[in-house]
Order: C-alpha cells, then structure tokens, then sequence
C-alpha cells in the first residue's frame, strides 16, 4: 500500500475512511464486512481503505492506534472524524452522515435544478414554493431564486418581498424584475383611496387580489387604465405591465388579458 498516494492524495478528491484492523481481532471481524458493504454502495461519496496493524505497525503508531478496531475519517490530509469498536450499521451510516463533507453539485446541475424549481413554482406545483423558500433560506446569495421568492411574495407579503430584493442595485440585470416587484408592493400596500375613479379601481383590484382572485384584480386594473392610465404617475399602467412581467408571458392570465391591455392603452 502506498498511503500517501491511497490516502493522503486521494483524501483531497474525496473523503478516505481507514479502518484499521488485525487477523486476530473478533470485533474487526464484525465491523469489516459492514463498512466493505457501505463503501461499496456508496462509493462515489468516500473510499475504504483497509490497514492491518500487523502488517503495519508503524501506520498504527502515527495515528496513535490503542486498541481495534478503529475508524478513523481523513479528508484534505487530515483527520476530520473517529470511532472505535464493531458499532451497528446505523450508528455508522449515522457517523458518515454528520462528518462527510457536503458534495457540491456541478455548476450546470445546480442550475438545470434551480430552473426546474423556478418552472415549478410559477406553475403552482404543490411543496415548490416551500421547497424555493427552503433553498433562500440556505443560499441567499442566490439572487435569482430571492426575486423569484419575492414575486410569490409581492401581494401577500409585500414588506418581506421588499426585504428580498433590497440589494439588487440598478443596472443589474435583475433590476427591472426588482423594480416590477416594488411596483406591485406600492399597489398592494397603497391606503384605498376613492378620491378617483381610478383610484376606486385600483382599491378594489387590490382588495381582489389579496384575497387571492388575481383574475379580477387584472380585470379591474385595465378598467383603471381605460378610465385614467395617467393617473398616480401612470400606476394602472405600470402595475398591470408589472404583474404580466411578474407572471410571465406563458401565465394563463397573460396570455387572457395582455391583449386587452394593450388595446385600453389606445
């Protein structure tokens, strides 16, 4: 065996679990075949190696070996983790659990992944919007998936849809989007005001889509736009062009009243 080439080199590629044992030892003879059998199932995550403090003596004494057998984890040269005794298959599937080191996954399957959760949250499918919640939570750095959060967000809870997008500086090419989702939180959080025939409608699209009929909120926003698609610094007309962008074109609501939209605009 050539350890530094079996464990110390190989250790910087994937993590080495050693497992020292002897001929004579009993309990080595209970672990042994348990360990074999993980290692080959799970072998694209860590690699076995095997070393018999018979036949090397002076391995056993550099790892500071008392007594077999003895399991020790070595990952970039060092030893990140060790158990001693013929422990049970769980306790040890448990062990690698919670000291193998994360595997990252290749840049075009995080984003292949991240595509299909995105697809899944805009269609609806249920367990995606907590799954999306989940990932921010655990990569905020992650801006694609905090907008997309924040378009989820933007009527039921406009605040924490502001939160997600307040460091998306202008110019970025997530800025417009961002923009999209503040449009739609000044609308949501707007105090109703009647003192406008558009302003009637923008409140009662409002009062719409919180609770949850964006199909009327739609309608009646388009209504504001035909009475009025100047009024409030053109708030029908960019809160409607900001909920289409926000949705998507292939949005079922989209393709049903962009169109109109467009023609209450002349």
């Amino acid at each position: 065996m050539d350890f530094q080439k079996d464990v110390i080199e190989r250790s910087y590629e994937k993590p080495v679990v050693i497992d020292f044992w002897a001929e004579w030892c009993g309990p080595c003879r209970i672990l042994g075949p348990v360990i074999e059998e993980l290692a080959q199932e799970q072998a694209d995550l860590w690699t076995l190696v095997k070393v018999d403090t018979e036949e090397y003596p002076q391995l056993a004494e550099a790892f500071g070996i008392r007594g077999i057998p003895n399991v020790k984890m070595v990952y970039e040269g060092k030893v990140i983790a060790e158990f001693s005794g013929a422990i049970p298959r769980a306790q040890i599937q448990k062990w690698l659990d919670t000291h193998l080191p994360p595997v990252e996954a290749e840049e075009g399957e995080e984003e292949d992944d991240l595509n299909a959760l995105l697809e899944a949250v805009s269609a609806g499918i249920p367990g995606a919007l907590e799954a999306l919640i989940e990932l921010v939570e655990e990569n905020p750095d992650i801006l694609i998936a905090r907008l997309a959060l924040a378009q989820q967000l933007a009527v039921p809870d406009p605040a924490a849809a502001r939160q997600l997008i307040h460091d998306i500086p202008a110019g970025h090419e997530l800025a417009e989007a961002a923009a999209d989702i503040r449009i739609i939180a000044d609308w949501i959080q707007a105090v109703p005001s009647t003192a406008h025939p558009a302003a009637s409608l923008l409140g009662e699209a409002q009062t719409l889509a919180i609770g949850g009929d964006y199909e009327g909120a739609i309608k009646k926003i388009i209504e504001a736009v035909m009475v009025d698609k100047t009024y409030n610094n053109d708030q029908p007309r960019k809160t409607a062009i900001a909920l289409f962008r926000s949705w998507g074109v292939q949005h079922p609501l989209t393709l049903k009243y962009r169109k109109r939209f467009d023609m209450a605009l002349y």
